[in-house]
């Protein structure tokens, strides 16, 4: 495990991205390039439950935390990729305090939630380890909820308060999309969609999170106070790099015919 709970309780910032290839060998390479975290992407990234587990085992080695989205709320989704080893779930389309709740019921063991008990699993170094990693999983499972509904925002201060939920993560596409304002991240809506978020997670003693798609917009969301960042995704680092490289070949051969 990476600390990435504890550390964010303690005030600081973290750095992530996604991984959304489904690959184990862009998750390494991404990885041991400096982040604090990574997001592997089951709701919209080209892996499966499969491909986490490798990605999980590539990741292993590198400095960066191993986060999973989901793709819905079932227990048996949550159960799995924890089972795998994965240092915390985000859950996308909260809309209300009962959903809220089934994930923090799917991410803990009895007293704190419903998590299935399985020792031979990879987490538990497949049974060496169990007790260890059941006395300490509430403290170091971090549980991610999606902000990114319009009714969601109606429950903010109650989604906050449940044990259990650490980060308040707001996904803007989404957001911005059910606001009726799509990708418009300097309307006043939802720029206040945003600022009740931090608020209410402020309020809880809970962090903040956002995806964002261009780096100089890190200032302005680190000066709101969230602490939980991601940009880009190994599909983007791939995609941006070979274009570059492919502009430039080309540039060069109209100039050396």
């Amino acid at each position: 495990m990476k600390n990435l709970k504890k550390r964010l309780k303690q005030g600081e910032t973290l750095n992530g991205c996604w991984l959304n290839l489904g690959s184990s060998l862009t998750a390494e390479i991404v990885g041991q390039a400096g982040f604090d975290w990574v997001l592997i992407d089951l709701e919209h990234g080209a892996g499966s439950e499969k491909d986490v587990l490798y990605q999980l085992q590539a990741l292993e080695h590198t400095g960066a935390g191993a986060i999973v989205r989901v793709e819905s709320a079932e227990s048996q989704r949550i159960h799995r990729v924890l089972d795998m080893g994965a240092e915390g779930i985000m859950c996308p389309k909260i809309r209300n305090p009962e959903d809220a709740q089934k994930v923090v019921d799917g991410l803990h063991y009895p007293p704190h939630g419903h998590r299935g008990v399985a020792k031979m699993v990879r987490a538990t170094g497949f049974a060496q380890h169990f007790d260890r990693y059941y006395a300490d999983s509430y403290d170091t499972t971090l549980g991610v909820l999606q902000i990114e509904t319009v009714e969601v925002l109606n429950h903010l201060d109650e989604v906050a308060a449940l044990e259990g939920v650490d980060v308040l993560f707001i996904g803007p596409a989404d957001l911005s999309m059910e606001l009726g304002i799509f990708g418009q991240f300097n309307h006043p809506r939802f720029k206040e969609a945003l600022q009740e978020t931090v608020d209410a997670a402020r309020k809880a003693g809970k962090a903040t999170g956002i995806l964002f798609f261009n780096p100089d917009d890190y200032q302005r969301y680190h000066d709101l106070g969230i602490r939980f960042l991601a940009c880009g995704s190994d599909g983007t680092f791939v995609a941006d790099g070979a274009r570059t490289l492919a502009a430039k070949l080309n540039a060069f051969r109209s100039v050396y015919k």
